[in-house]
């Protein structure tokens, strides 16, 4: 079948959620994937930001096909001996003491929204349930997570929003301050902005957040779905920042491409949570704990952090140099392989003249084309992407 004839199809039948590229990905290995004509193209975005081993990763592959041939699903009625291994390893690495799996990043979020309401109301015994998070921020697509979502793109269609979230300006700790009352229970925050245009916060600004938010009494709930899992250098952003959350979400890079969130906290803010607060039938199932296992394990003894930071300088380093040359590009920015190229003008319109020449990536917020390749891929597939976007930015 023509790749004409499956577009056609898929135009049929498909509900119009997405501003599709026109081609039909049927094959991926590693950094590059094939089209259903067989073209190649080096993917620089990886499922947006999912598949940080790359496709088809071998250990991955062998994971899910085992644990298939076992057993896919019971149900969180029952133990499940992957997730309890998958649980024991996030909260090794981590600050956590408890974790809650689900499907996806904006049910992480929802969780944590959740249980940010339930321990202030039922441990702390106070009504407070606003949560403030930041302009430009994104946390979902659900009724509650786009109505924490600092976007107002996001928003139309869908009013009257959820209630109880206020905005502020991402990385500005003195509006935080001014916007806190007694109705305020938590802050919801990205360490680093990703579909907001990829916006890294000045150096000092979550240890500030971690701050108020201890002088106030209230939770700091960290949104890592995109930046956690070795996107930025390190398994978590906040290892950077030297700060503990009290609750923190994952999703994308976590399986590689197979459905899987994780909600985290400690110990004295998950207790809120008992049977019945809380629940998914599918989320920790053992087909993706199998998953999520291999990803972890892999990212752990294989030197893949080491790996992301050396390539991600590299990569900016890269850009650097294209934008000593380059007028339109007014900023290159990032941290580890989340890398952001803002320019001067609309950069929509780019994406299609790097497709056209074999490289998949993508725009946000309007004017920042967004790099996040799988966190495997080398200097001589960044000098490509890096070629292009000479090449693409020459003549706008």
């Amino acid at each position: 079948m023509t790749t004409e004839e499956l577009l056609s199809r898929s135009r049929q039948c498909l509900m119009n959620t997405y501003a599709r590229q026109p081609l039909v990905l049927v094959r991926g290995e590693g950094v590059t994937v094939w089209d259903s004509d067989g073209k190649e193209y080096l993917d620089f975005l990886a499922g947006v930001a999912v598949c940080a081993l790359g496709h088809s990763h071998p250990k991955v592959v062998d994971a899910i096909c085992a644990q298939a041939g076992k057993l896919m699903h019971v149900s969180n009625i029952f133990h499940i001996e992957p997730q309890i291994r998958m649980a024991e390893l996030l909260v090794a690495h981590s600050f956590a003491d408890r974790v809650f799996f689900c499907n996806s990043g904006a049910e992480a979020n929802e969780a944590a929204i959740k249980l940010a309401r339930k321990y202030t109301h039922e441990t702390l015994s106070s009504p407070a349930y606003e949560i403030i998070t930041m302009e430009q921020s994104f946390h979902g697509r659900t009724l509650a997570t786009i109505a924490a979502t600092g976007q107002q793109k996001f928003h139309r269609g869908f009013e009257p929003l959820v209630e109880g979230f206020r905005y502020v300006p991402f990385d500005d700790v003195r509006a935080l301050a001014d916007a806190i009352t007694g109705n305020t229970c938590a802050v919801m925050v990205e360490p680093i902005q990703g579909e907001g245009g990829v916006r890294v916060p000045s150096a000092d600004y979550l240890r500030e957040v971690r701050e108020l938010c201890n002088d106030r009494g209230i939770l700091l709930i960290l949104d890592e779905v995109q930046t956690g899992m070795g996107r930025t250098g390190d398994l978590f952003a906040y290892e950077r920042a030297g700060i503990i959350p009290d609750i923190m979400t994952l999703a994308k890079g976590l399986g590689n491409g197979f459905p899987v969130g994780a909600m985290l906290a400690t110990e004295g803010v998950a207790s809120a949570f008992v049977p019945g607060s809380h629940a998914t039938t599918f989320g920790g199932n053992p087909l993706a704990m199998a998953a999520a296992l291999a990803v972890f394990e892999t990212m752990r003894d294989d030197g893949i952090f080491e790996h992301c930071r050396r390539m991600g300088a590299y990569f900016i380093g890269r850009l650097g140099e294209v934008k000593s040359h380059c007028p339109v590009i007014r900023e290159v920015r990032g941290r580890g392989l989340l890398i952001g190229v803002e320019l001067s003008m609309e950069g929509t319109g780019f994406v299609g003249e790097f497709l056209k020449r074999g490289i998949l990536m993508n725009c946000t917020a309007g004017n920042v084309l967004r790099f996040v390749p799988p966190l495997i891929v080398t200097e001589e597939q960044i000098d490509r992407a890096t070629g292009v976007l000479e090449e693409v930015l020459a003549h706008p």
